[in-house]
């Protein structure tokens, strides 16, 4: 009966070395595919920070885009209410001349007619 009773601790035990085994094995097993998912995650990760990365210069490179637009229609703008000032000048100093060219001819003429005058009446 003794014989009995150690041969079954004995298969017990070596049951159980074995399953300790696997276990471990398993844990390792476990271990090393939680390890690669990890890695796996770290990578896409890092991808996306990059894709990211790319995406905000690309932003900032439209953004800059924009802004020089916008400073080049401003200086534009600028350039053309400048040009229509000056031509504003030009035409309101032309139409001066204009008024004083006829408020001179209009003089000339009047010394004129007023010298006519003088003379019918002395003839």
């Amino acid at each position: 009966m003794k014989k009995v009773i150690l041969g079954s601790l004995a298969i017990l035990a070596l049951s159980l070395s074995v399953s300790c085994r696997d276990a471990a094995d398993k844990a390792k097993s476990a271990t090393e595919e939680a390890g690669a998912a990890l890695e796996n995650a770290g990578e896409e990760l890092k991808e996306a920070g990059k894709d990211l990365e790319e995406a905000g210069e690309g932003a900032m490179d439209a953004a800059e885009d924009a802004a020089n637009t916008v400073k080049e229609a401003g200086q534009e703008g600028m350039d053309a209410a400048k040009k229509a000032g000056e031509d504003t000048m030009d035409a309101a100093k032309e139409a001066g001349n204009d008024v004083k060219d006829a408020a001179n001819d209009a003089a000339d003429k009047a010394a004129q007619k007023a010298e006519d005058v003088k003379n019918a009446v002395k003839h």
